[in-house]
């Protein structure tokens, strides 16, 4: 038995699932995850000593590579002057101001220490801003775990949703609407009979919990539209995608600006981190200033952040994003390529350092098209890449990322390796 196996086992008996976040347990592929001994640059190593060209990134946050040199040092400098203090540091305002600098959104941002966080604290800034307790989310975006957003939809439109995990209460559901993603009529129809009492619209601008998915312009401009027109605070959910889709994440990509924003990921450079931001009126409603209670005591983190302002420097080289596209692109194009040769059906996307990958024939626009994607044949392809050593997602519904640190030659081996494994399927 492999000691990725024997360390699963072993985890199963005092870890539920044998894992601390459910993606990482192989639910959707079948057979077990891989341990990781250590990454750096764009692969990984196993528990067994097997190594993989990594485009999971932890989930996006190793856009510079793993372990980066500037991020450790930063890292270690700020461990060696201590690891939390529960006071402000210096680090932090700083943070502030190069996040304030980038998203077009932020007059002002609050650190937290996670994304679920920063989704949850936004939606209570939203609602105490308001006066109002109705909230839209989309049916396929994750924002989190908390109680208000584990939500699936109801029996119909109008209808609120219904709780998607034990533990949530009806009466926490009953304030939540959850919508089609990407449904422009849909939404006006909503806003039409319910526009007066919405308080906030929390919405990935380009999903990435449903794989990759970029909506229409009209979907994102008239959720604009509908929200200033209403009196309702939109949310732009970026943990994923700010400042990896590009410098001003997908906010400045599409040239539209939400009254609150969350992110996550790359502001950490690797570290546990959150923030959530916007509109200086809004967020002085927040404690100190406001009656909207939020608090943490490692908010802020100092480690954190030295982290964070790391990842934030190197991401602002010239020609950073320019290479990192590039890489993704021939990433992407490459395995479409490999993919028509042997008559599979599979088509791809990218944005900056992010792609989806789907066995359909068209690239989906709603969660509905992803959900009728061939995921046995993902679940194949997915086994013969890692077993080739090449580690995409363990989901059909998870985007990838590629990072700074993958070389032209990486991306030939992973293409390379999927040309083979196309054949392999197509036989």
């Amino acid at each position: 038995m492999s000691r990725n196996e024997t360390l699963f086992n072993r985890a199963q008996t005092v870890i539920p699932g044998g894992v601390n976040s459910p993606v990482r347990a192989f639910g959707s592929v079948g057979g077990f995850p891989r341990f990781i001994a250590r990454a750096e640059g764009s692969r990984m190593w196993d528990a067994d000593g097997a190594a993989y060209i990594d485009y999971v990134g932890s989930w996006g946050p190793a856009i510079a590579g793993h372990a980066h040199p500037a991020i450790v040092e930063a890292v270690r400098e700020a461990a060696l002057k201590g690891l939390s203090f529960g006071a402000p540091t210096e680090a932090e305002v700083e943070i502030a101001e190069e996040l304030c600098a980038h998203l077009p959104s932020l007059d002002m941002v609050r650190l937290v220490s996670s994304g679920t966080e920063a989704t949850m604290s936004a939606i209570r800034l939203a609602r105490g801003f308001t006066g109002r307790d109705t909230i839209i989310k989309f049916e396929g975006c994750y924002h989190g775990h908390a109680d208000c957003l584990l939500v699936k939809a109801g029996s119909g439109l109008l209808t609120f949703g219904n709780p998607s995990s034990g533990g949530v209460p009806d009466d926490f559901a009953k304030h939540t609407l959850v919508l089609d993603y990407n449904n422009p009529e849909q939404l006006e129809e909503t806003f039409r009979a319910k526009g007066d009492s919405i308080a906030a619209v929390i919405v990935e601008p380009f999903a990435g919990n449903m794989n990759l998915i970029r909506p229409s312009d009209r979907f994102l401009h008239l959720l604009r539209q509908l929200c200033t027109a209403h009196g309702t605070v939109l949310i732009f959910d970026e943990v994923m995608t700010g400042l990896r889709v590009g410098p001003q994440g997908v906010q400045g990509l599409v040239g539209i600006t939400p009254d609150l924003t969350t992110l996550g990921k790359v502001i950490g450079g690797g570290m546990p981190v959150g923030a959530f931001g916007g509109r200086r009126d809004i967020m002085e409603k927040i404690a100190p200033l406001g009656s909207v209670y939020q608090a943490g005591t490692l908010s802020g983190s100092p480690v954190a952040v030295a982290a964070g302002l790391a990842s934030l420097k190197l991401i602002q080289a010239p020609g950073f994003y320019e290479a990192l596209e590039a890489r993704t692109v021939q990433l992407v194009e490459g395995l479409q390529a490999a993919a028509k040769r042997h008559g599979v059906t599979f088509c791809a996307q990218s944005f900056g350092g992010m792609f989806g990958l789907y066995f359909a024939d068209a690239l989906p626009q709603s969660f509905a098209d992803v959900m009728a994607s061939d995921r046995n044949r993902f679940n194949q392809f997915f086994h013969a890449m890692l077993d080739a050593g090449h580690y995409f997602a363990p989901s059909a519904f998870e985007a990838g990322f590629v990072s700074a640190a993958h070389t032209e030659a990486d991306i030939d081996a992973t293409i390379a390796a999927a040309d083979r494994v196309f054949a392999g399927m197509a036989a």
